[in-house]
């Protein structure tokens, strides 16, 4: 038997709403992977889309490194990361060692509305 797609979903606080706009339309394929996200993420992603998430710690406090170790392990099929790059971020490294995860291992990686419609498509089918 084979298993579900993994996806995880992280916005930083400037991007949240662009998130959720983008998704919203997209809940149904959505709902057919397990999703993973960041603490604040997750949350909006379940209640303002009913989306079942399963929520990491904040990315500040090690929700970011908890994705990257998924990465590393094995266990992360794709990764939606919107980014806000005009702000700084007391955590940045750990944004960059994700995001040096993903492109280590070869995971999807989308930082935008459009990529993120393509790696959704490309891992949906």
């Amino acid at each position: 038997m084979s298993r579900k797609q993994t996806l995880a979903l992280v916005a930083h606080d400037a991007k949240k709403s662009m998130l959720i706009d983008w998704a919203r339309p997209r809940v149904d394929v959505l709902a057919k992977f397990d999703l993973y996200a960041t603490g604040t993420t997750g949350g909006r992603l379940h209640d303002d889309l009913g989306l079942t998430v399963i929520r990491m710690k904040s990315g500040p406090l090690g929700g970011d490194a908890q994705l990257g170790a998924m990465i590393a392990e094995g266990r992360l099929d794709g990764l939606i990361f919107f980014t806000d790059p005009l702000s700084a971020l007391p955590h940045d490294v750990d944004v960059k060692s994700l995001l040096r995860l993903a492109v280590y291992y070869d995971i999807p990686l989308a930082m935008s509305p459009a990529s993120a419609a393509a790696i959704l498509g490309l891992l949906a089918t």
